[in-house]
Order: structure tokens, then sequence, then C-alpha cells
């Protein structure tokens, strides 16, 4: 069965602005240091004022997100006890501002700043080799799950939350990840425990896709911003990597990281 060529208008644009922001964000993790924690504070940042103006922060909502980068490149040049408040502090300064929505608020702009910040340190700690194969896997579940969902198609996942995941497309992203992790296993000298990291890492990656659009529901918006020509804003292109980089952060409590033997 052919698909209808509407259903494939955005592809080209997506690859091309999906690329440039895969080139830039590779450069900085490649680089790693200093750079990469800009990097990862200036991606915060624009998550959190996304955020904000979803959420009736209005012209407040560029100070929080200032706020918020800062902090989260302040917090990278210290210890991880110094670092806590100064990832909360933002969050706290944008509650005070909002008439409405500040749970929501309060709760992903956390999320967005502990994740960047485990972003940080698994970089710092584990070095590029290890970040890639985080990426890989949010990249890997974000297209096995866009070409699943259109090929095969079938029963919705949550359609009154995100009208185009499918079963197939979110198990399909599974797989992947699965595939990815196996490579590491047979090419990375890692443990077998790896594929069921890689697995779990995924549905946190498509809990955050979700959260994120949950969100977007909620502000009657389509996007976060049209930043990011084909995937809307900064938000909309991470937010899966958001839901990863914190399931990480307790992986890495949980299990020894990264897993070696059986």
């Amino acid at each position: 069965m052919t698909a209808s060529p509407g259903r494939w208008d955005d592809l080209a644009t997506r690859l091309v602005s999906g690329a440039t922001v895969a080139v830039i964000g590779l450069t900085a993790v490649w680089i790693g240091g200093a750079t990469f924690h800009v990097f990862a504070a200036l991606i915060c940042g624009a998550m959190v004022w996304e955020l904000a103006r979803m959420l009736g922060g209005g012209p407040m909502s560029i100070w929080v997100a200032l706020a918020a980068g800062l902090a989260l490149f302040v917090a990278g040049l210290l210890p991880p006890g110094f670092a806590l408040p100064l990832l909360i502090a933002p969050a706290l300064a944008g509650v005070g501002r909002l008439e409405h929505n500040r749970t929501t608020f309060a709760l992903f702009t956390v999320g967005i700043l502990l994740a960047g910040y485990g972003l940080m340190l698994l970089r710092d700690d584990f070095g590029f080799t290890w970040m890639i194969w985080l990426a890989l896997i949010v990249i890997a579940t974000d297209i096995c799950g866009y070409f699943a969902g259109r090929f095969i198609g079938g029963p919705k996942f949550w359609p009154r939350v995100s009208p185009k995941k499918t079963w197939s497309g979110t198990t399909a992203g599974w797989l992947g990840a699965a595939l990815i992790a196996v490579g590491f296993v047979l090419f990375a000298g890692a443990g077998w425990q790896l594929v069921g990291i890689s697995v779990a890492l995924s549905m946190a990656s498509q809990l955050g896709d979700i959260a994120e659009s949950a969100v977007k529901r909620k502000a009657g918006v389509k996007d976060s911003s049209n930043l990011i020509p084909g995937h809307g804003g900064v938000f909309d292109r991470f937010d899966a990597m958001l839901g990863a980089s914190l399931f990480l952060l307790l992986v890495e409590q949980l299990v020894d990281f990264p897993p070696v033997g059986m």
C-alpha cells in the first residue's frame, strides 16, 4: 500500500533542519568541556523559554529562560551538592510570575535543568562514546517510530494527547534502540545489560515526547515555537532527549554504568 504524498510533505524540511541541528550538537559533544556546557545551557534555556511562553509567561519568559541557562552553566562548574539549588531556583522564580499553570511550569523546568545537568555529567564522566550511544538511542527511537508509523500504521498509542503516534511506531522504536545496544555490546565491549537499559531509555524518551505533547495540548498550540523548521521548537526536538537523560540519571544510581560482562 502506497502512502499518500501529503504524509511525506514535511520529510525534506525535517531532514535538512534535523541534520543541521545534529551537526551542531555532534560538534559540541565532540569538543566537550565548556563548549558542550554552553551548548547544553543554550538548549535548555530555549526549552524553558518555549515552556514559559506556552504556559502564559508573556514578556517574563525570556528572563526566566536566561536565568535557567545561566544557572545550568554555573551548575556545571560546581560540585553536585552546590549545583542542585541552582537547578531548582529558576522554577521558583518563574512560578512567582505566572498566573496559571504554575505546577506544570515548575515540574518541567526542574526536569529540563536536571536533564541538561545529567548530559553534562555524562559527557564529562563517561566521554564522547556514551554521549553518542544516548543520542543514537533517541534518534533510532524517533526514526524507527516515524517510518513504522507511516508504513505500518495501525492502532493509535494515545490519540487524545499525541494523535500521530501508533503502537507499531512505538514498538519499532524499542527494536531500534535494542539494535543500537547490540552494536555497542559487540563493538564497544559493553555488557548485555545494555540492551535492557537501552530499551528502557527508548521508553523514557517516548514518555518525554508524550509529556511535551500533553503540555502543548494543554496550551492549545501545535508546536512549542518555530525555531527549527519542520520540527517546530527546540522543545519539540529535544523532548525525547529530556526523558532519556532524566531516566539515565536514575539508571546510573541503580546499575554499574556502563555495564560490563553479563
